[in-house]
């Protein structure tokens, strides 16, 4: 019937709606309902909303058709993997998939060995469609359900599909394919982290003009609520960091206001609940597959924090720039002032002013000449002096970081927000959310269910995927 009906739209320029709808909903009730519905619909709301509903049933009848065909098309007698006899037909048994349409049902041949090996029944038919025996689930819906869940938490990415697609799942079975995914994602990058012992990655295709842009490289760390006790929502909340590395091709653009400005053109991101160590193998991996070692230009870009210096000094110093993020600089800056100064806050101010400036052209050896200038005074507190001696040590570990002057003429960010965005919304939007704890295993399949999708790998994981609900 469908292919008759598609001949006929074939043959006429301009075929009557009614008309249409009159010769599919002929032989199936459920269409003949929707075509009522689709006539009593006044408004344009419910004429869509009704549209979309038979466009989605017709699809499902065309699809039907289609594998129909496409089965009794598949003539070739399997053998069995044991034995090597030619399998016995058992006949033509059903299938029933749920995918982003609704469900499909069809009938293909079914074998089994003639010898009794124990290789149960088979279906030549289901591995050419991709599909696992025992399989309810397409894994097409499951990869929308995925990505609902990467952005929203479980329970909203399954009223969506409902509310979208009209298709109900429960928010544990989102649940469960989004950290089969997510172990996925984690095994793919286990293994490319193991291959990384022997031989470097190969380089993201990219185009070859941003690959001439700066890359800008950054560290930074955010804390998570989980829960004490794995699983188990009892006890009190335990935080732990989470460090998050971002790497981006930097560019221009000119605003309104007819200014060039800076834009990131390209980023991929890496995040690991772990230690240093950890975070420094994912960082080493991210950025030999951006081009570290081609790029022209490269500049790690970081607050004080030693540990992610540490990863500056121990995997990109050869390659890159240093540059300490200003505005945290300036945030030391004051805190000696608010120490030196202490109760007097307008000459703090007046002191912090000018020191900030100096270090915004550049000339940190100035403040800390000035800093160790007042040092040499006897009369100094011991709580005073403490707090400017770690500003000096602070300053000069950060000598060759803070040329900003020179950074800012060379078109190159003094300020680490790129990685503190990251830091928003790579983990808070997603898993500190209102009564949000977690588990370290669910923690961790996500979080490489959204790396995969900020990083543009997403898709692969499905094509297809096992899943414990299939």
């Amino acid at each position: 019937m469908i292919i008759l009906f598609g001949e006929k739209l074939k043959s006429e320029r301009i075929f009557p709606v009614s008309s249409i709808l009159k010769e599919i909903t002929e032989y199936n009730s459920g269409l003949q309902k929707l075509k009522q519905e689709l006539n009593e619909a006044v408004t344009l709301k419910a004429l869509a909303l009704t549209g979309f509903k038979i466009g989605m049933a017709i699809a499902v009848l065309i699809i039907e058709e289609t594998l129909t065909d496409r089965a009794y098309n598949t003539v070739d007698r399997p053998v069995c993997p044991k034995c090597r006899a030619s399998l016995e037909s058992k006949g033509w048994l059903p299938r029933a998939v749920m995918t982003v349409i609704g469900f499909i049902t069809w009938k293909r041949k079914v074998w089994r060995c003639p010898n009794g090996c124990r290789i149960g029944q088979t279906a030549p038919f289901d591995s050419e469609l991709g599909l696992r025996p025992n399989q309810r689930t397409g894994d097409d819906l499951k990869q929308i359900a995925c990505v609902l869940a990467v952005f929203l938490p479980f329970n909203i990415a399954a009223l969506l599909l409902k509310t979208l697609l009209g298709i109900e799942v429960s928010p544990s079975a989102v649940w469960n394919w989004t950290q089969y995914a997510g172990k996925e994602a984690m095994a793919r990058l286990e293994k490319e982290l193991t291959e990384l012992k022997d031989k470097l990655p190969a380089v993201e295709e990219t185009e070859a003009e941003i690959a001439l842009l700066p890359l800008i490289i950054g560290g930074d760390g955010v804390m998570v609520p989980f829960r004490p006790n794995g699983g188990s929502p009892e006890g009190k909340s335990v935080w732990k960091e989470v460090k998050v590395g971002i790497l981006a091709r930097l560019g221009s653009r000119i605003n309104r206001k007819g200014k060039k400005v800076s834009m990131i053109v390209r980023k991929r991101v890496t995040a690991v609940l772990g230690d240093i160590e950890v975070f420094k193998a994912r960082m080493r991996l991210a950025s030999l597959k951006e081009g570290i070692l081609e790029a022209e230009v490269v500049v790690w870009l970081s607050d004080g924090g030693r540990g992610y210096w540490g990863v500056f000094y121990d995997l990109f110093a050869k390659h890159a720039k240093g540059i300490l993020d200003f505005y945290h600089a300036a945030q030391n800056l004051w805190k000696g002032a608010r120490a030196w100064f202490d109760g007097r806050t307008v000459k703090a101010r007046e002191w912090f002013g000018c020191a900030r400036k100096r270090l915004r052209m550049g000339r940190a050896r100035g403040v800390v000449n000035e800093i160790n200038a007042e040092l040499e005074s006897e009369n100094l507190p011991d709580s005073v002096r403490n707090s400017l001696e770690n500003l000096v040590n602070y300053l000069e570990k950060h000598k060759e970081h803070t040329d900003y002057e020179r950074y800012k003429e060379l078109g190159l960010p003094i300020g680490s927000g790129m990685v503190e965005s990251a830091c928003k919304w790579l983990i808070q939007q997603r898993f500190k959310c209102v009564g949000m704890r977690w588990s370290e295993n669910g923690f961790n399949n996500l979080l490489h269910l959204r790396l995969a999708w900020m990083n543009k790998s997403y898709d692969q994981l499905f094509e297809p995927i096992c899943s414990p609900n299939s």
